[in-house]
Formats: C-alpha cells, structure tokens, sequence
C-alpha cells in the first residue's frame, strides 16, 4: 500500500525537498502541498492523506490549529500528523500531541529519519522513539506543575474502564517499551500486548500510541520524572 503524504509548511524550497525525498521512495508518493494550517485541513480530506508532515510555525491558521482540527474531524481519524520543528523541546510540540499528533521530528533529522518517521506514523506508532515522546512530555507537565494526579480528572476517571492488564501496558507504554519489549516484561505475546493497547485506545480515545503516554502522564497513571 501506498503512503499518502501531505506537505503543510510556509517555505516552498522546504516543501519541494520532502517533495523529492518522499517521492523518490516506491511506498509513498506526496498527494499535495499546504502554505498553512488551514490549507493543509482542506487537502488532508480532499487528498485522503495517510500522513501529514505539519510545519507547527506557519502565517494564519499555525500546524498546533491545524492539529487540533485534524484531530477533532472524524473524517480524518486515519490521517497522522507528525511535526515538524527546529526545537527539540518545545511547548508547541506537547500541545500538538495532546491535540492528536502522533510526534515530533527535527528540520535538521537525516533523510531516512524522515522517511521512517512517515512510515511509523502510517503504521500508527508513535514518533520517533517513544522515549523520545515520553521524555519530552515529562519534562513539559513537570515544568507546568502538572504532576497532580487530579490534574484532569475526566481522563483519571475514564482510566476506571481499563482492565487491570490494560493499565498495566499503559504503563509500559508510557516508559517507552515497545510492544515486544512489553511482551517480555509480561511473560505475553506481542499479539496480545497489541490487542491490549488498541483497547485501550479506544476506550481512552486516543488515535495512537503518542496520544496513550500523554493520557498517562495528565491522568496521573504515571508521574513525571525529571532527571
């Protein structure tokens, strides 16, 4: 199958490189090109995007805009976003997570960085490492003194529909393991570790693995460790 691939970024010589990259590769092919967040929502529908490489810094409607309108479409519940910024940590890149993004990617990765990044978040995983994701958003909620585990309540309260197994990979999910890793730690298969976190996806309403750690981390599940 054939990654749809959706460029959204205010510079047109940054736009026509991914261009070249991206369609140089026989699994993926660029099915259009945004100036900013607003155009990017409109071709995202229009083009059935798969992937969506969103400058979060763009005149008008912003990628963190344009996230959040993905995100809240049910039309576009397929579509990924992944990030695109020249700030490792930023509180822009959190917001786009809590909004719906499946992660972060620098401007200055490597070319096959940026090529497995698309073919991850296709896959539904979460960018690039989820470590990467997980330590980022801990160090954000520690800054913002959100460590309370009353902090968002609803989400706390909606964690009372996960089985004992289900919040247990949550956790796991949350530390950065991934699905095989889980799978050794808890004595299962990496099928069943699957099936547990697409559950709980879905009961948490999450659209992939990205949006689970953050759920973990607002809910209080997990708390927050700075180093």
């Amino acid at each position: 199958m054939t990654i749809r691939v959706l460029l959204a970024d205010d510079q047109a010589l940054l736009r026509s490189a991914f261009r070249v990259l991206v369609d140089s590769e026989p699994d993926m092919e660029v099915v259009g090109e945004a100036s900013d967040g607003a155009e990017a929502v409109r071709l995202a529908k229009e083009q059935r995007a798969d992937v969506v490489l969103m400058d979060i810094r763009m005149p008008g409607t912003d990628g963190l805009a344009a996230t959040r309108m993905i995100g809240a479409d049910p039309a576009l519940a397929q579509v990924r976003v992944v990030i695109l910024t020249t700030f490792e940590v930023d509180d822009y890149v959190v917001q786009s997570l809590r909004a719906g993004a499946s992660g972060f990617l620098g401007k200055g990765s490597e070319p096959d960085e940026l090529l497995n990044a698309i073919r991850v978040a296709a896959g539904g995983e979460a960018l690039l490492s989820p470590a990467a994701t997980k330590g980022l958003i801990a160090r954000f909620l520690a800054q913002e003194g959100t460590a309370d585990a009353d902090r968002d309540p609803v989400r706390a309260e909606r964690l009372d529909t996960l089985t004992g197994r289900e919040r247990e990979v949550l956790v796991q999910v949350a530390a950065g393991h991934s699905n095989d890793e889980i799978a050794e730690r808890l004595e299962v298969s990496p099928l069943t570790v699957k099936t547990h976190v697409n559950r709980a996806m879905a009961k948490l309403g999450a659209r992939d693995r990205a949006q689970l750690v953050v759920i973990a981390y607002e809910s209080g599940l997990v708390r927050p460790r700075v180093e």
